[in-house]
């Protein structure tokens, strides 16, 4: 379905005389990856703005260079060389101080950009998403509040901040609710005319890499509007990627589609395949690896206060949304992670607290309730530096600590969240053969997909490129620098650069 309700499409075309029908590029994942991308493709070109100062005077000489020239025409490489920041991609450093470019030192400088739309300049494109615009944020319960600030939540040329005060709504310390963040992305598909490239409620299946001579014959069953293109036949490359997979009409029947692309851009994200630990009886029906589950124990009444302690395994900030929920909640928490609470690398430790309260207090409650020394808050218990050893099936968990001690606790219902993976089933090998160590899987932290810095393109896979965390890149306002090399990449090979 359509961001306006409309049903996507399925359109069986005619061969023409290529006997193929291939579309440009297809992007999976509607996220703000690729909502930024389909922007750039739609013909929305960034320009320096004349007589704007940036305050890097290196990068403002290099603007000032070739002003009439769009940012996405010019040599990225040169341009982000010596920037620095809290992003390993240049192109995202790059594209991030242009937009903002002095948000780290709590400046309030504008955008340093020029929007146009130049409609000749657009690309043919799909963007495929399992749900609406804004991909895992509408899974996310909309009361929590993000760990970025809200202004880097924003999309280009359509300040967050802004939209946020045309709803009458503000931030809480600087930070969004993930309800607002999905309403925004919504929002901007439709502000800046971007439905026609959105089919949402398409599942992929499958993409590989095919003969455009072997399936010239074939009629095929696509998403793509009944429209004449210039992009009709494949005449620059022998191979194409055959995309399979299905639509979900309204009445639940899912509708197969197949559809040939000569670029595919992987923006699916990490929310869809939750770490599990691997460890006895955690199949069982009492352990979830989601919040949500928590949240809709809660509404059946299944946990309270006068129930047994809902255990949550993990030291990050899902797992510190679920203490907050339960807390919040008076249900009892046995709180299970393997490091330390002073331990450097544990994300509490890296955020400021003034920014972060909740986020603070549930640290302090890590530190100073432990099963070994009772502390003032109640309904809680911390077991810092224990490992989860087995479920049993009367719900009895068994935990282990470092020096081999082992307790038992009986639970009500366990949430394992320790992190996720991507879901890339899709893809031969689940992806693996992309990814920087090609006998691990694809991981956003410990090995991203291998990608070209300056184009964003598999270095394994010509015309498969990788965006946001699939590349290492885990924050909003960096994910568009990805955007911006593919599109980039993507206007060269389709000849739409000036010259």
């Amino acid at each position: 379905m359509l961001p306006d309700g409309k049903m996507c499409p399925l359109v069986t075309r005619p061969s023409n005389r290529s006997g193929l029908k291939t579309i440009p590029v297809v992007i999976i994942g509607n996220g703000p990856s690729g909502i930024c991308l389909s922007y750039l493709l739609s013909g929305y070109t960034p320009y320096f703005k004349r007589h704007s100062v940036h305050p890097h005077p290196i990068l403002q000489r290099k603007l000032e260079e070739a002003p009439e020239v769009s940012v996405l025409d010019q040599d990225l490489e040169y341009l982000s060389e010596g920037l620095e920041g809290r992003s390993h991609s240049p192109v995202a450093l790059l594209f991030d101080t242009l937009q903002r470019p002095d948000t780290d030192f709590d400046g309030t400088a504008e955008s340093v950009l020029s929007w146009w739309h130049e409609p000749d300049r657009a690309i043919p494109h799909l963007v495929l998403g399992r749900n609406a615009p804004g991909g895992a944020w509408h899974s996310i319960e909309g009361s929590m509040f993000t760990l970025s600030k809200g202004e880097w939540m924003g999309l280009p040329d359509l300040p967050f901040k802004e939209w946020l005060k045309q709803k009458k709504r503000g931030l809480k310390n600087n930070r969004a609710t993930a309800e607002d963040i999905a309403q925004y992305y919504q929002h901007y598909v439709v502000k800046k005319g971007l439905q026609k490239n959105f089919r949402c409620g398409t599942v992929v299946t499958s993409v590989r890499k095919v003969s455009a001579e072997s399936i010239s014959n074939h009629t095929q069953k696509d998403l793509q509007e009944d429209r004449d293109s210039i992009w009709s036949s494949n005449e620059k490359s022998a191979e194409v990627f055959q995309v399979d997979g299905f639509f979900k009409t309204m009445e639940g029947v899912k509708e197969p589609f197949s559809i040939y692309a000569e670029n595919v851009v992987l923006a699916t994200g990490t929310y869809d395949n939750p770490t599990w630990l691997g460890v006895k009886g955690e199949n069982l029906s009492y352990v979830h690896h989601q919040l949500s589950a928590l949240e809709e124990a809660v509404k059946n009444n299944s946990v309270g206060i006068m129930t047994d302690p809902v255990l949550i395994v993990g030291a990050g900030l899902t797992a510190a949304d679920a203490i907050l929920f339960a807390h919040h909640c008076n249900i009892p928490v046995i709180h299970v992670f393997r490091r330390r609470v002073t331990d450097p690398g544990l994300i509490f430790n890296q955020l400021p607290k003034t920014m972060y309260p909740e986020y603070h207090k549930v640290h302090q409650m890590m530190k100073e309730q432990t099963a070994a020394c009772a502390g003032p808050y109640e309904h809680y218990i911390s077991l810092p530096e224990h490992h989860v050893l087995s479920f049993g099936k009367d719900k009895k968990c068994i935990f282990q600590d470092k020096n081999g001690c082992q307790k038992a606790y009986k639970i009500s219902m366990a949430l394992v969240l320790t992190g996720s993976n991507p879901n890339l089933s899709f893809l031969p090998n689940n992806g693996t053969d992309l990814a920087l160590d090609s006998e691990q899987p694809v991981n956003p932290k410990r090995n991203p997909i291998d990608v070209d810095p300056f184009t964003y393109e598999c270095t394994q896979e010509k015309g498969l490129y990788a965006l946001g965390p699939l590349a290492g890149d885990n924050f909003v306002r960096f994910v568009q620098g990805g955007a911006l090399a593919a599109a980039s990449s993507l206007l060269k090979k389709a000849n739409k650069n000036p010259p």
